[in-house]
């Protein structure tokens, strides 16, 4: 797609291969998932970039939010991301910086995103993040990157996003905003491998010195009481931040090593088979949770012993070979 988003519709866009249909986890969060497609849009392999994902851990009561981190992006690629301070309306920032053959990262309010149509689109508030590609102050049009596309609104819902109108709220919070810098982007960087593979060393160094998947396993089953009180919003929830984390995160990771074991060394690929493993397990654990709140007794043991047993496979494996 190259860098020319000022006249892109969304008849242009064609979603990267990380959201194809026929992946366990075709969304992983917004924040990845809009980075994907924007490193795509931008000719850039966001596969290259995955190696954060191999230092995910439990956090605790969720799995890791994870995002690909700026200071990789930045050594792998040659982009700056930085957080804007914001001193006037969003819009005036996202207006200017777009002038300047920049993006950004935009926190808004889904009530007003017509892409989630019958999920939050004028059902309910919930924050995610877009990256405006072009906006038109005087038609009320804004074309957007979101989650796994490209996007279009207009009329209320651009004075939604950007609290104008009837819609303004002199008391809350600004959102958090990031500036897209990539006018010294590095296509075709014939180290870009070997930078992959240090920063895989960096992040396999980072990875928990336990087994995450047991440490959830845990608070998960004494969840399990709780958990069957709740309504089927809190599941999703819950769900989203312990399932869905950990199991779009490990899919990206052997997706990762699969690119590693192809690019840098062979040898890997048992370790990209072990955290696909992992990621088809947390789908499995996700269903039978629905059938925990749906007040029916569920024997979970079975997929956390596979997860973690997997787990630890493919991070014995890695570290064969990119252990320090």
């Amino acid at each position: 797609m190259g860098d020319g988003f000022a006249t892109m519709t969304e008849a242009d866009f064609t979603p990267h291969p990380l959201h194809a249909s026929e992946r366990t986890w075709t969304e992983t969060n917004c924040y990845v998932d809009v980075w994907i497609e924007i490193l795509h849009a931008l000719g850039l392999d966001p596969v290259a970039a995955s190696a954060f994902t191999l230092s995910c851990d439990f956090e605790g009561d969720q799995w890791t939010f994870f995002k690909y981190p700026p200071e990789d992006l930045r050594r792998l690629f040659g982009l700056e991301v930085a957080e804007i301070n914001i001193w006037r309306p969003v819009v005036d920032h996202v207006d200017d910086q777009i002038a300047d053959g920049r993006l950004c990262t935009v926190e808004v309010d889904s009530w007003f995103l017509p892409d989630t149509r019958g999920v939050a689109y004028g059902v309910d508030h919930v924050k995610t993040t877009i990256v405006p590609a072009w906006l038109d102050r005087t038609q009320r049009r804004l074309g957007y990157f979101h989650n796994a596309g490209f996007f279009e609104l207009a009329g209320d819902d651009f004075d939604g996003i950007f609290r104008l109108g009837a819609h303004a709220d002199r008391v809350a919070l600004p959102p958090y905003v990031e500036s897209v810098r990539f006018d010294r982007v590095r296509r075709d960087d014939p180290h870009l491998v070997e930078v992959a593979a240090d920063l895989a060393r960096e992040h396999l160094a980072r990875r928990p010195a336990d087994n995450p998947i047991v440490r959830m396993s845990e608070r998960m089953m004494s969840d399990l009481p709780w958990l069957a009180a709740q309504d089927i919003e809190v599941f999703h929830l819950y769900a989203f931040g312990l399932c869905r984390q950990c199991g779009a995160s490990n899919e990206m990771a052997a997706t990762f090593v699969d690119w590693l074991n192809t690019h840098d060394r062979s040898g890997t690929a048992a370790a990209a088979d072990a955290f696909r493993a992992v990621s088809e397990g947390a789908k499995a654990l996700q269903f039978a949770l629905a059938r925990v709140v749906r007040g029916r007794t569920v024997d979970l043991a079975g997929i956390f012993d596979g997860m973690a047993a997997q787990w630890a496979l493919g991070m014995d494996v890695l570290d064969g070979s990119y252990g320090r």
